[in-house]
């Protein structure tokens, strides 16, 4: 059985109550709570549907994310669609916050200590910090290059003296793996094409920050 259990021999409202109790003692995740009957009709509850017959009587929400939340809500201050942070993140870090490169970039958006210093982030492990830092970076090259997102993508990934030195995309397989990555989580999230990558991703600037 799953986290829920059983909750074997008791029927009824007693039945119900060992149900909504063992959800409550449950990890924080998420866990939908199945039930089936036993021997005799006695009501066994679980997390994972496995037996036969199993439906589901108690649906749990997902739990909250703070910092997708703060992406959802202050994106659009910055001028970015949510989702496009959303694929950078999955792209630089694997939404892991502790995540640390081999250059020496931390947290969910892969800051470098410099820039993150020059943003003003106090802590770039710190999840929203960390965003906060990110999404202004990437608002600000997506401002110095009119919109296109593909040089955006690569200057946040090599840096904009590279984009600046090639007059464009740089030749690195990294940056290129990068770009092409995220612009494919993005087109893939926003259910449109942007193989073209010299599109306009950027928002109104009505309150951008």
């Amino acid at each position: 059985m799953g986290r829920a259990g059983r909750a074997a021999g008791l029927g009824g409202r007693t039945g119900w109550a060992v149900a909504v109790a063992l959800l409550a003692l449950a990890p924080t995740a998420a866990a939908d709570v199945y039930r089936s009957d036993g021997p005799g009709g006695t009501p066994l509850f679980t997390d994972a549907p496995t037996a036969p017959g199993c439906r589901l009587v108690i649906r749990t929400e997902p739990p909250r994310v703070p910092w997708r939340e703060a992406v959802e809500r202050t994106a659009p201050r910055h001028g970015l669609d949510p989702l496009l942070v959303r694929a950078v993140i999955q792209v630089e870090s694997a939404e892991n916050p502790r995540a640390v490169s081999p250059k020496g970039a931390v947290g969910l958006m892969q800051l470098m200590p410099r820039t993150a210093r020059e943003l003003g982030v106090l802590d770039p492990y710190h999840p929203r910090d960390n965003v906060q830092g990110g999404m202004a970076y990437l608002a600000r090259l997506l401002d110095r290059y009119g919109g296109n997102l593909a040089l955006a993508l690569a200057a946040y990934n090599a840096g904009p003296a590279a984009v600046d030195r090639y007059g464009g995309v740089p030749p690195y397989p990294e940056t290129r793996r990068f770009v092409d990555r995220v612009l494919g989580l993005y087109r893939r999230a926003k259910g449109v094409d942007l193989r073209g990558a010299n599109v306009d991703t950027t928002q109104p600037d009505d309150g951008r920050e």
